[in-house]
């Protein structure tokens, strides 16, 4: 099983190098061969393979699919090295439905902004404010825009640059200028947190660190719940980052 321990973290270095970050997907393959070498395989089966998507009892087909497909991927660069590697057919363990996006209008934007004033602190309500109405104008991702550095917003050229976009990839958004103001006046407010001192992020907590995802999500939930928005019809979710 040495050689096919091995296999990942050349795969990984390869598919890196095209800019991809492959997080979960180093974290779900080594749960697949710690499986694999339990079993007693000595190579990748597609009987395994499924047996250990399907993994634990009762999980979601969406979850399945998506084990599954890290492992297909991998099988995949396998085969070319170990030609009795197994490659899991695309059409297991079957499709899921995927709910249709929820699109906000421009009303919805503009109420969940109001909204922000229910927050506890005059500097979280400009916060989320702010971090709303750039998405909203912009289509960044949420974590593009947490991500983003003080040094990444250039007021004079009125501009942002993404450096921690999908797959790794950076890229220059234009802004309109009174997005360039919107985002002046948040980091010339007083009440900014100023600890810790090497913080470079834009969009700081009450603490002054930077913005989790997991607490935005939560943040942004209550604020569309407070509002009262609901999907318009079964099968869609109303999420953070589908703003338009």
């Amino acid at each position: 099983m040495s050689a096919l321990r091995q296999a990942p973290a050349d795969y990984l270095a390869m598919r890196r190098a095209l800019g991809y970050t492959l997080v979960r997907s180093e974290k779900l393959l080594a749960q697949f061969l710690t499986y694999l070498e339990a079993q007693g395989e000595d190579h990748l089966t597609t009987k395994t393979a499924l047996a250990w998507a399907m993994l634990p009892a009762g999980a979601d087909r969406s979850w399945m699919s998506a084990r599954l497909s890290v492992v297909r991927r991998f099988a995949t660069h396998l085969r070319g090295i170990e030609p009795a590697t197994e490659v899991p057919p695309c059409d297991l363990p079957g499709r899921s439905c995927r709910a249709t996006p929820y699109l906000y209008s421009q009303e919805d934007v503009i109420a969940l902004m109001t909204a922000t004033a229910a927050l506890r602190t005059p500097h979280r309500e400009a916060t989320y404010r702010t971090l709303i109405g750039l998405l909203a104008v912009t289509g960044m991702r949420v974590g593009e825009a947490i991500g983003l550095d003080r040094d990444d917003f250039d007021a004079v050229g009125g501009g942002l640059t993404i450096r921690r976009g999908k797959s790794g990839k950076s890229r220059e958004l234009a802004l309109h200028p009174s997005t360039v103001a919107a985002l002046g006046n948040y980091l010339r407010r007083r009440d900014r947190p100023r600890r810790p001192l090497n913080t470079p992020a834009l969009f700081v907590s009450p603490a002054g660190t930077r913005l989790l995802y997991v607490n935005v999500q939560n943040t942004f939930q209550k604020l569309v719940c407070r509002v009262g928005i609901a999907p318009r019809s079964a099968g869609r979710g109303a999420a953070l980052g589908r703003l338009p």
